[in-house]
């Protein structure tokens, strides 16, 4: 028995669900990117969801900037060591390549996606898709996968604690993405989407990659059995 014996991070009674769920948000993103390429204007829905945001007082304000601090660097950096550090006292090194791995995946994809779509807010910064909405979503998606998996939670129980995870965290900090003016609303749906996107599909290829390890060390201790 090895580390890497322990549960999958990608649940087998999730993966149908959550591989259709990441092929829909794949075409969202892909779709949001081909409709708002090169804009450097809020759509429709944009200018909407603004008008109603307008107008938020100081607290509000003040709970936003602390929100947005989660996914700078500094902050970001912070929640990623302490999830690992959680993953391994609980003795999950699925998890804490998940998060390292799966995390990074979905805020260089926001990133390099960026730079493909072209779309730019407050006179030439690229905001499509929100790197801090990916990030906040791809870090609820591990941590309710690894809950999932504890919890011995079943198809439909699971499929609903992940994806509401999900929405929790994209929206609380697409939230203060839009409230603080930096991101458009669209832009904020393309990060959670391309989260959506990436986490089942890393959280797999973390699983296969850690099966084969523990073939390989199974054969290897029978081929050095007397």
């Amino acid at each position: 028995m090895t580390g890497w014996s322990t549960p999958a991070v990608s649940p087998p009674a999730l993966r149908v669900r959550l591989g259709l769920v990441a092929a829909l948000a794949a075409l969202v993103v892909v779709g949001l990117g081909a409709l708002y390429a090169g804009d450097s204007k809020p759509g429709i829905v944009d200018a909407r969801i603004w008008a109603a945001l307008d107008g938020a007082g100081p607290p509000w304000r003040s709970i936003a900037l602390a929100t947005d601090f989660l996914g700078e660097p500094v902050g970001a950096a912070t929640l990623i060591a302490a999830t690992v550090t959680g993953c391994l006292l609980l003795r999950q090194p699925r998890a804490a390549v998940l998060v390292v791995v799966g995390v990074g995946t979905s805020v260089g994809t926001a990133t390099l996606l960026k730079s493909l779509v072209g779309r730019t807010i407050h006179g030439g910064n690229l905001s499509y898709p929100s790197g801090h909405t990916a990030f906040a979503t791809a870090l609820a998606l591990v941590v309710a996968l690894l809950a999932t998996g504890r919890l011995g939670l079943g198809r439909t129980a699971g499929t609903s604690l992940v994806l509401v995870a999900a929405l929790v965290a994209g929206a609380v900090m697409g939230w203060a993405q839009v409230s603080l003016g930096a991101h458009y609303p669209t832009d904020v749906l393309g990060g959670w989407c391309t989260a959506l996107a990436v986490i089942p599909a890393t959280a797999w290829l973390v699983d296969r990659t850690a099966d084969r390890l523990v073939d390989r060390t199974a054969e290897a201790g029978r081929g050095e059995r007397p």
